[in-house]
């Protein structure tokens, strides 16, 4: 297909327009405060998501918090990355593992509870800007922790700093106060083609 010069002028003069409309409907967009932000869904990406937002805000240097509620002893790249460099934020892991590892629902409770109250200091530290809870959705799943208390808490939390709590099966309660939900969806995935979890992709 070839262009003529007509072309390239209605489309400037539509980029224009365009433009036009875009400062309009910035200008309307007054609110700048500390946001709630749920990732869920069954696809991948929920916390590669997170951890790409929280690079985000050290390139702004904001203080950054991570807590993986699940995860436990497992290795995983971020975890390499963040204790090769304390300096950039705080990487807490202090899950015991997946209940079907753990196998013991009273430790899976202890480990839960005390993830959260680790989590709830981290959310009313004033020098913290941004708190990721990882894997927080699937706990909140089990019944581990009860969902009103997780509620109540972070509808009076400080709005001065962002929150992101990433897992499958986000409660329709936590959705409800939330700021920002995106659902990850799964279209295909290797795992059903036999592959196993592969390193700097999933883990």
């Amino acid at each position: 297909m070839t262009e003529t010069p007509e072309d390239h002028a209605r489309h400037n003069a539509r980029m224009q327009r365009m433009a036009v409309a875009r400062e309009k409907m910035q200008a309307r967009r007054t609110l700048e405060r500390g946001l709630l932000i749920v990732h869920t869904g069954n696809g991948k990406g929920k916390s590669s998501s997170a951890f790409g937002m929280a690079i985000r805000s050290i390139g702004w240097g904001m203080r950054v918090a991570i807590l993986q509620y699940v995860k436990g002893k497992w290795e995983t790249g971020e975890r390499n990355f963040f204790d090769a460099h304390p300096d950039l934020a705080s990487f807490e892991v202090m899950g015991e593992g997946f209940t079907w590892e753990t196998q013991d629902r009273a430790q899976d409770i202890a480990a839960a509870q005390a993830a959260w109250e680790r989590s709830k200091e981290m959310i009313l530290d004033p020098a913290i800007d941004f708190v990721i809870l990882d894997e927080l959705n699937i706990v909140l799943r089990d019944d581990t922790l009860p969902i009103a208390d997780i509620v109540a808490f972070l509808q009076d939390r400080p709005l001065t700093k962002h929150i992101c709590i990433t897992g499958r099966n986000a409660k329709p309660e936590l959705l409800a106060i939330a700021d920002l939900v995106t659902e990850f969806g799964e279209v295909k995935h290797p795992y059903h083609a036999g592959f196993k979890a592969q390193k700097g992709v999933e883990y």
